[in-house]
């Protein structure tokens, strides 16, 4: 029974996701966008996920992929879902806000950049 409860809720959550994940950045038109092998190379300072109480009570795995705002000095500004759990999604967004990137240039000039990150949680 408890199981059919999780898998309930991990559905619902999952609706949620997709839903959220329709939004698009604010100024993703006006932005660089980089991949993900890009941005990784960029990064220079990287802090690892950690399991929320929620999602470790919950027992939740999967890949949780999302799109990040990189500001001129390459701070992240904003982590919007793109698929996932929404609660593993807190959990990366959460890292990802202590992130910190070389800034993306274009044409000598420091640039906002959209990228897209994909995280893999498993217990």
């Amino acid at each position: 029974m408890k199981s059919n409860a999780n898998q309930t809720i991990q559905r619902v959550l999952g609706v949620a996701v997709l839903l959220l994940g329709a939004a698009t950045l604010g100024n993703a038109q006006t932005s660089k966008h980089v991949n993900h092998a890009d941005a990784m190379n960029a990064a220079v300072q990287k802090v690892n996920p950690e399991y929320s109480a929620m999602a470790k009570q919950l027992k939740l795995t999967g890949s949780v992929e999302v799109n990040v705002l990189i500001s001129e000095d390459g701070r992240v500004e904003k982590v919007e879902p793109v698929s996932g759990n929404p609660v593993l999604f807190r959990c990366a967004e959460d890292a990802l806000k202590r992130w910190k990137f070389t800034p993306f240039t274009e044409d000598g000039k420091a640039v906002k950049a959209v990228a897209a990150m994909n995280f893999s949680f498993k217990l």
